[in-house]
């Protein structure tokens, strides 16, 4: 019973988060159907069984099995997964890799990123581990370079400048809000 409670607290708590992040960008619809997901039953009873609560149950149900069969599901029906985005490239001769992302689903990965870092850091969160967990994964993702260069650069201002200096960039530099 701890697992149920303990993992829907977490998943609306990273999910609030993401709310209050997109909408300070005027992201409304993502912040309200961000991760809707993880509440159908393939990936809420996943979480479930293999929640731990310092990081993601996917991580734990991919060393169990393989492969995660909650995340196969969530990574095709969620746009701020740079995952949903890979496809045959005729750029790379048909060979797999990542498309560019639309501004608004890689804002919505930023808000994400920033999100799941305070989720599972709790109280230990710094600007700077949505950049340090980015890093660890960056060598092997299939993303763009457009998208990467762009998701770089707001990880790496939000490591350096904080969340407020990032925030109001994104709203003035890439969506053209005065405030």
């Amino acid at each position: 019973m701890w697992r149920w409670w303990g993992h829907l607290k977490t998943i609306n708590h990273h999910k609030w988060l993401v709310f209050r992040y997109c909408f300070r960008l005027g992201l409304y619809r993502q912040g309200l159907c961000h991760d809707l997901s993880k509440y159908s039953p393939v990936e809420f009873f996943a979480g479930v069984k293999y929640f731990q609560g310092d990081r993601s149950p996917n991580e734990m149900e991919r060393q169990v099995k393989g492969y995660s069969a909650a995340w196969l599901h969530h990574k095709g029906r969620n746009k701020h997964h740079l995952e949903y985005w890979i496809d045959y490239s005729p750029a790379e001769g048909l060979r797999m890799g990542g498309m560019e992302m639309p501004l608004r689903y890689v804002l919505e990965m930023f808000c994400d990123r920033i999100a799941a870092s305070r989720t599972y850091r709790k109280q230990a969160y710094r600007d700077s581990d949505p950049w340090d967990y980015y890093l660890h994964s960056r060598d092997h993702y299939l993303i763009h370079p457009k998208t990467q260069a762009l998701l770089e650069q707001l990880l790496q201002l939000l490591r350096d400048r904080g969340e407020a200096e990032t925030f109001a960039y994104i709203r003035r530099e890439l969506l053209g809000k005065r405030r």
